[in-house]
């Protein structure tokens, strides 16, 4: 009796704390960078810095300001992409690539594992694989990697999901897929019980104000089959800890901004470090905002963070200074 008296005590207290848990929302990060509290600033890009075809209005100058006051700032972002292919895309959108110190994506950490295999998981990895990518977009190469591309899942040794629109033939070439088509190829990999890398953890992306499926969404449909992941990038605090190692600073120094609670807020709470929430991004919806700028209610937000158990230390309706 009283043991179970203490668990519905402290199930009670953990709800308390999670209702009254509140963060301050701010109009821009103007005082956040005057104020000089924290040296190194990371920054995702889709949803935060631009829509994927053009910058969010103030966002560019805003980076200048950050960068006039000294802050280091590094794009972290669940892209698939190398981290050279980031910079050319936010150059190509009017972007000042001298005031980051670089990029870190999770492209860019799939493709050092598998050339590197310097850890244990990677290093018992196969080479033949189904490669899940993109064609619209742009397939992604895996020139380097000594891989073999197969297209029968009897070959295959693990599943790399880079992309949502098409798999990889052995010739290089891609074939168009529907997303459903990629889901029955992944019941067919589970039964086998191979492991899947997921190069974009990310569920969703903003596009041009709708959203897009990312592979992160094949991860966690492999993952209801009984198969295992590897995720490679946000929430997992990997990312955080390189990008930390690349600007050269402690956690406490750190701030990431991003627009998923899931993955970047998340992902911040686990690796010990502040976050700004921006709450026009992935949940824009969800939080029942329809234009750029607009501000969502304390309360939504603070129960919209409750519900994917993420925290930020901020919250602001776009990145402007």
């Amino acid at each position: 009796m009283l043991s179970w008296l203490f668990f519905l005590f402290l199930s009670l207290s953990k709800s308390r704390m999670r209702q009254e848990w509140t963060f301050p929302c701010l109009d821009g990060i103007r005082t956040l960078a005057e104020s000089g509290r924290f040296k190194a600033w990371f920054l995702d890009q889709f949803g935060v810095l631009h829509d994927g075809k053009k910058p969010y209005p103030g966002a560019i100058s805003t980076l200048e300001k950050l960068a006039y006051h000294g802050a280091k700032m590094v794009i972290i972002s669940n892209s698939s992409r190398r981290a050279s292919t980031t910079i050319n895309k936010l150059k190509s959108l009017g972007f000042d690539p001298s005031v980051f110190l670089g990029a870190i994506t999770s492209g860019e950490l799939t493709h050092r594992s598998l050339e590197r295999r310097d850890d244990s998981w990677f290093a018992a990895l196969g080479r033949s694989c189904i490669h899940m990518t993109w064609s619209d977009r742009g397939a992604i190469s895996l020139e380097g990697l000594g891989l073999q591309v197969v297209s029968s899942v009897d070959v295959a040794e693990f599943i790399l999901a880079h992309g949502t629109e098409a798999l990889g033939l052995p010739s290089g070439d891609v074939v168009p897929v529907d997303l459903e088509v990629l889901e029955q190829s992944l019941e067919l990999c589970a039964e086998k019980k191979i492991p899947m890398v997921v190069a974009n953890p990310d569920y969703v992306t903003v596009e041009a104000r709708a959203l897009s499926v990312m592979p992160g969404t094949l991860g966690a449909k492999y993952e209801k089959l009984g198969g295992e992941v590897k995720w490679m990038g946000k929430p997992d605090k990997v990312i955080y800890t390189s990008a930390m190692a690349m600007a050269g600073v402690n956690a406490c120094d750190c701030i990431a901004v991003g627009d998923s609670l899931h993955h970047d807020v998340k992902g911040a709470n686990a690796a010990g470090i502040a976050s700004a929430f921006i709450t026009g991004g992935i949940h824009a919806t969800e939080l029942g905002l329809s234009g750029f700028g607009e501000v969502a209610g304390t309360d939504a937000v603070q129960s919209l963070a409750c519900k994917y158990d993420a925290h930020p230390s901020y919250a602001l309706p776009a990145f402007t200074w």
